[in-house]
């Protein structure tokens, strides 16, 4: 079970999850075998390639589209795909619990597929934006209504640019590892430099795992460094990168810090490890974004990757973090059940205040049943941090 202690401290809500039961069974010995992180029960995935204004984009989907429930959508980091991304997490046993709910749609960034055929020399590889803007297609193609977005590092820029872009098709947004800014011209050199005398797995794993994973933790990183070797195409791959090291800076701003400020008005909760590379940009992010929908979590003995490494605790907080939106997923859930149409997306997220939500667009029917537990613990006004 599970103890929320609620305190505050500089500000910030704090909530503190323990569990009696381990988060990670098997820990040692999960990487023995690298294929463990591929291993998947995924006889009802279905792969598709899916026509977008900027080129094909595989996907992979389980379930089919139910009443008013969103789909889950990810997207991956650099150097992975959906497999070396999201397997571990999803194929957890309390995650599956979860997602079974809910339609799950994987997305491959262009070419970044295991398997996928080499770009032409001369391709043009779609920028950050194009990216964003290849995912309608996906909602479309499926009949989703909306999604809840689970992006890591590229993926989760990806996603909060889709939801600037697109906001009334994202419902939340789980970004981890998330950079908001783009690289200026001493760091775009560096990573020229480090190019030129790094392989680019090596160059991938530093962006994935921080300096202290890559010493202490070989296990793990060893596993990563076979597995984006061989399952990613690596023409298709340096691509990828180099568009990634070449995004603009994230166009938000926390609002009433400057006239007419863009932010992401879904809930949002943002996730990082606290020994991870990402850290700083993910904690800048937090400072850009609107207080009264944003749920920081750092997450306690966790790097470069908290969905492999900590799929458990990872797995509360996005239970967790549907329930703060209205939505309890239960075994016996066979359908959502339609919450009060009086409530708004952010009157619904534990961490908005009532009136934060009469300024957003309105109410919609969504698709299960909202947690009164989370009601109980009352309006927030800050940013709310949880720890793991």
């Amino acid at each position: 079970g599970l103890l929320l202690q609620e305190m505050t401290m500089a500000g910030l809500h704090e909530l503190r999850f323990t569990e009696e039961k381990p988060l990670l069974r098997g820990q040692d010995t999960e990487l023995e075998n690298s294929d463990v992180v591929l291993s998947t029960v995924d006889t009802d995935w279905k792969e598709h390639d899916i026509e977008t204004p900027y080129g094909l984009l595989h996907v992979v989907i389980r379930g089919s589209p139910k009443g008013n429930c969103p789909a889950v959508l990810t997207y991956h980091d650099v150097g992975l795909n959906h497999k070396l991304c999201f397997n571990t997490f999803f194929n957890y046993e309390d995650m599956q619990e979860i997602t079974k709910h809910f339609v799950v749609c994987h997305v491959d960034a262009p070419g970044q597929q295991a398997g996928a055929s080499q770009f032409p020399q001369g391709y043009q590889y779609p920028s950050m934006d194009q990216l964003a803007a290849m995912l309608p297609s996906v909602v479309q193609h499926f009949g989703f209504k909306y999604v809840i977005g689970i992006g890591v590092g590229a993926g989760a820029y990806v996603l909060a640019k889709f939801a600037l872009i697109f906001p009334d098709l994202v419902e939340g947004l789980v970004l981890m590892n998330i950079d908001p800014n783009g690289k200026g011209w001493i760091d775009w050199a560096a990573a020229k430099l480090s190019g030129l005398t790094s392989t680019l797995p090596d160059t991938v794993l530093s962006h994935l795992f921080s300096q202290e994973e890559l010493v202490n933790n070989t296990e793990l990183v060893q596993s990563y460094r076979q597995q984006i070797s061989s399952m990613v195409n690596q023409f298709n791959l340096q691509l990828f990168l180099n568009m990634y090291n070449s995004r603009r800076d994230l166009d938000i701003n926390r609002p009433g810090t400057v006239p007419n400020a863009k932010t992401l008005r879904c809930p949002v909760m943002l996730v990082v490890g606290d020994n991870a590379p990402a850290e700083e940009g993910v904690v800048e992010c937090n400072s850009k974004l609107d207080p009264t929908n944003t749920t920081f979590l750092k997450m306690a003995d966790s790097g470069g990757l908290p969905q492999v490494t900590q799929p458990g605790k990872l797995t509360e907080a996005f239970k967790y973090f549907l329930q703060g939106m209205g939505y309890t997923p239960l075994p016996s859930l066979s359908a959502c059940a339609v919450p009060s149409a009086s409530m708004t997306r952010l009157a619904r997220s534990r961490t908005a205040s009532l009136t934060s939500a009469s300024s957003v667009d309105g109410t919609r029917p969504r698709a299960c049943t909202h947690s009164e537990s989370n009601e109980a613990m009352g309006q927030i006004n800050h940013t709310m941090e949880v720890s793991c």
